[in-house]
């Protein structure tokens, strides 16, 4: 939970970015991807010890509100940048929140809800794809969105890892354990040209995971921090080359030594801005 606090820190520092408190996700929003006693649960704090457990908090009434936050906050960044061409959520990428259960430190699913009240809130025509380059593959976004034609899904992640039972994303790129540079850029790379070949979309919704990073003790595989860099370069310059606007969030990072995940976000960042001036 750490490298939220430092991360907002760090990039407050940063004199080209604004920051903003994020905006609680409403219950209409939220119910946009979400089973609505699912949500009267979670409010009310009537959920067993065992679901608490597979999501990995203790139920509060903070808990509940971080995660209405969280939510917001890609929406918020996803409206953003609709006019502005990139903007992001500084934690967000709660992408194992199924529509009636949480799990894996995710509680409500802000990738499906931010895409979901797009179409809702400013068009019904938008086409939104949500890549998921955190290295634990994207399950819950994929079963609440997997009869959605007008989004489209795209996971790539380390296969043998969590979760174990895999759903099915419109795009899935398993990728073995110690995975390298060259191999994970191809596969970013392709699935970018499949993604384009079969769908163009209109917005990207981009988790931006630090955890496929070598020094991950969750991730498995060995991307340098070159790699990881070049990788958000790809998702950009995508956007950039076709105009589609691009809402990212943190995603998963759980570095052996945590300087390691802030810098690897901060990076993220960083590369955002270089892109967000070019649109």
């Amino acid at each position: 939970m750490e490298k939220y606090s430092r991360l907002r820190d760090l990039v407050g520092t940063l004199s080209a970015v604004e920051l903003i408190e994020a905006p609680a996700a409403s219950d209409t929003q939220i119910l946009y991807a979400h089973d609505p006693q699912y949500l009267m649960n979670i409010l009310a704090g009537n959920i067993s010890a065992q679901e608490q457990k597979e999501i990995g908090f203790p139920w509060s009434e903070k808990m509940v509100e971080r995660s209405r936050r969280s939510a917001g906050a890609t929406l918020a960044a996803a409206k953003t940048a609709l006019l502005e061409g990139i903007s992001g959520n500084l934690a967000g990428g709660t992408h194992h929140a199924y529509r009636n259960q949480g799990s894996g430190f995710c509680v409500f699913n802000d990738s499906a809800i931010a895409a979901r009240a797009l179409q809702k809130e400013v068009s019904a025509k938008l086409k939104i794809a949500i890549i998921d380059f955190d290295v634990h593959q994207g399950n819950g976004t994929a079963s609440i969105l997997q009869h959605d034609s007008s989004i489209f899904t795209l996971s790539i992640h380390g296969e043998n890892n969590f979760p174990f039972k895999k759903e099915t994303s419109d795009l899935d790129v398993g990728l073995p354990d110690a995975c390298d540079d060259a191999s994970y850029l191809h596969a970013v790379n392709q699935s970018l040209d499949e993604l384009d070949n079969r769908f163009r979309p209109d917005v990207l919704i981009y988790l931006a995971g630090a955890d496929p990073h070598e020094d991950d003790r969750l991730g498995r595989l060995h991307i340098s921090k070159t790699g990881m860099r070049l990788r958000d370069e790809q998702v950009f310059q995508y956007g950039l080359d076709k105009q589609i606007p691009i809402a990212f969030s943190m995603a998963g990072g759980y570095g052996k030594v945590i300087d390691s995940t802030i810098d690897i976000h901060f990076q993220t960042i960083q590369t955002a801005l270089l892109f967000q001036q070019r649109y």
